[in-house]
């Protein structure tokens, strides 16, 4: 089901406030990020013209490009289907827990002034509490692995930086064998411990880079660092929803956006701390647009990331190993892969396929006419 046809989307919002962006926005790749996102599936990107195959239909449709940018609300549905696709064949036959690392606010300063540095550090030094405390013998002693992803937002676009983290309750050890979780897939590692280990490396790692002074350093000493532990997942269907919500998840949907009135923006929340409730905010649109603006990722940057025994040069290599030891995940064989083709949306039965395309001065007259044509025709019958 698509928006309503007269639902305000991002795109709207950007549009109204296009002459403010580069105010708001503190370079230019934030600024021809929200320029990229206003565009998409307009006649500014160009499109092209499909047909259906379906003899009984034949119908003619425009359609404009999409951005395709991973900040873009209408481009993440069909790439969150692909990806969550990739990803089924490489899971491993046991429960998943999910853990949350978060950065505290304190920090945030820097996640501005060099969010890439940061969040490269807060990927590295996460795997590494993990893959250490999993190698303790008196843990575990086996080689674990995890597929973690950035969010750098809270509900009101606040900048929130932490990251949603799942890891198998089991690893292998140094003799090639399969060992699960000494809990029994109660809990993976204790908490406290893991997060006063964090909160130690990631400072060390801000020093050893020079971006921390001894006063900021200290300030983050005395607060207290929490990893969430959440409760496992027990089956791959349940990992695949959640990979399905988080993994493509940007910082605020178009549903969320409820509307755009005398300049302001307004838009749902929910309240953590009354157990979710759903609660409206507003917010001038440059403020709304300045604050959509701190999630908006460096260049290049990989928001997803897989290590240990789930990262790809390993499973290449050992999944079918893995396999063999705890038993192949039986996901629902029947589904039928992604197709790279649309239905038509007129009889719902035929495919579209690209006959023309065409650039952003518009499609070609001969083309329009043959539509206009076809929907007199069936505007007569």
């Amino acid at each position: 089901m698509g928006p309503r046809p007269d639902a305000v989307q991002l795109a709207d919002i950007i549009r109204a406030y296009r002459n403010g962006i580069p105010a708001i926005t503190s370079n230019t790749w934030k600024a021809r990020t929200l320029y990229a996102l206003m565009r998409c599936r307009t006649a500014e990107m160009g499109g092209h013209i499909d047909r259906c195959d379906n003899p009984t239909c034949n119908r003619l449709h425009i359609s404009y490009n999409s951005c395709r940018n991973r900040h873009c609300p209408r481009c993440q549905g069909h790439l969150r289907e692909r990806w969550i696709q990739d990803r089924e064949k490489d899971l491993l036959n046991t429960p998943y827990f999910h853990l949350v690392f978060t950065l505290p606010d304190t920090l945030n300063p820097l996640a501005l002034q060099r969010p890439a540095m940061l969040y490269q550090l807060l990927f590295r030094t996460a795997w590494s509490v993990l893959r250490d405390f999993a190698a303790n013998p008196k843990l575990a002693g086996a080689k674990t692995g995890m597929v973690s992803v950035l969010h750098t937002w809270g509900q009101n676009l606040s900048l929130h930086p932490h990251l949603h983290c799942i890891v198998p309750a089991g690893g292998l050890t140094p003799s090639g064998k399969w060992k699960a979780s000494l809990s029994k897939g109660r809990f993976l590692f204790p908490v406290k411990k893991m997060s006063m280990v964090f909160r130690a490396r990631m400072v060390q790692a801000l020093r050893e880079k020079k971006l921390l002074g001894p006063d900021t350093a200290r300030l983050l000493f005395s607060k207290k660092w929490v990893i969430y532990c959440k409760r496992p997942f027990f089956g791959p269907k349940q990992v695949i929803e959640y990979l399905g919500r988080y993994s493509h998840k940007i910082a605020i949907s178009n549903h969320r956006i409820l509307g755009l009135q005398n300049g302001k923006a307004r838009f749902s929340v929910k309240d953590y701390r009354q157990q979710g409730k759903r609660k409206n905010c507003e917010l001038e649109a440059g403020e709304f647009l300045r604050r959509f603006s701190l999630h908006i990722l460096p260049k290049g940057f990989t928001r997803i990331r897989h290590y240990g025994i789930l990262a790809s040069a390993f499973k290449k290599d050992h999944k079918a190993t893995i396999d063999c030891l705890i038993g192949e995940v039986l996901l629902n064989k029947n589904e039928e892969p992604l197709s790279p083709f649309r239905k038509c949306p007129c009889c719902r039965t035929g495919t579209l396929h690209t006959v023309a395309c065409f650039d952003q001065r518009g499609p070609p007259a001969f083309w329009v006419n043959k539509i206009r044509k076809q929907q007199s025709v069936h505007q007569t019958v």
